[in-house]
């Protein structure tokens, strides 16, 4: 049974060499999305500074750009999570290899592990230096955060983004024109109902509801709580349960979804190189 699971683990890390060497035959476009992030996280942080003139003194200038960088970062960091797992299908599709890949005598289960092991700890370096750099610039004073209980936070929303993730992988699969875009919805929805840039309680009824499905709401409210006010890692405790819960519901639940639109995928002639 050891040797079993060395074996699955020694595959899992296959695919996070694999993933690896494409970002480094990739590098030019990873420079591009990098650059890309960074200014578009400087330009929502900056709204904080904005409002302060077009508000006047009774504005917290400092504490608006803090709120929005924290969104931002949060946001940044699942939501690559989130592409680099649906991206899965995409790469294999560009690389030529998804018929070789879906038909290797592998467990998918093994597949998805690399897969996700790769997408969590390259999205938390590729946010960690959006971080420094939005700190440097805004000068942001972090002496009295509880950073390590923010990264708890952050971690524990990972695995629901993973199963979130796994779903959305579907679509590529099942529609090789524009499976990819669509998953953009999916993000979208996320990014509206979840608290990234307003408190969800300017949200109608409505979407405050749907609020409480979405894993990001409970991480952004947690790692708001960490950074702002220093909230110690035991009082966290009520946002980690619930993204942790969604992550364990959503990860075997996607698989098995997975698992029925490859089978479908692959009866319906879907895995086609070229698309």
């Amino acid at each position: 049974m050891v040797s079993s699971a060395f074996q699955e683990m020694r595959a899992s890390y296959a695919f996070v060499e694999r993933n690896i060497y494409l970002v480094k035959r990739y590098w030019s476009w990873e420079m591009v999305w990098m650059t890309y992030s960074i200014t578009n996280s400087l330009s929502v942080s900056y709204i904080g500074m904005g409002m302060e003139q077009v508000g006047g003194e009774g504005v917290d200038g400092r504490f608006l750009v803090l709120y929005l960088v924290i969104g931002t970062l949060v946001w940044r960091y699942l939501a690559t999570i989130f592409y680099w797992i649906t991206d899965i299908i995409g790469l294999e599709r560009w690389e030529g290899t998804i018929e070789y890949t879906l038909m290797a005598p592998i467990r998918r289960i093994t597949h998805m592990t690399g897969q996700t092991m790769f997408a969590v700890v390259y999205s938390f370096l590729f946010t960690s230096v959006i971080l420094l750099v939005t700190v440097e610039l805004f000068d942001i004073n972090l002496a009295q955060a509880n950073i390590f209980g923010a990264t708890v936070v952050l971690l524990s929303g990972s695995l629901s983004f993973i199963g979130v993730g796994i779903v959305g992988s579907i679509l590529p699969l099942l529609f090789p024109e524009r499976g990819a875009q669509m998953t953009h919805v999916i993000i979208a929805t996320l990014l509206l109902i979840s608290g990234v840039y307003y408190p969800i309680d300017v949200l109608p009824d409505l979407l405050q509801k749907a609020a409480v499905f979405s894993p990001a709401t409970y991480v952004l409210q947690g790692v708001r709580s960490a950074m702002l006010d220093g909230t110690a890692l035991g009082s966290l405790w009520s946002d980690i349960w619930p993204a942790l819960l969604i992550g364990v519901i959503a990860i075997p639940m996607g698989l098995q979804i997975f698992r029925v639109a490859e089978r479908y995928a692959k009866r319906t002639g879907k895995l086609s190189r070229d698309g």
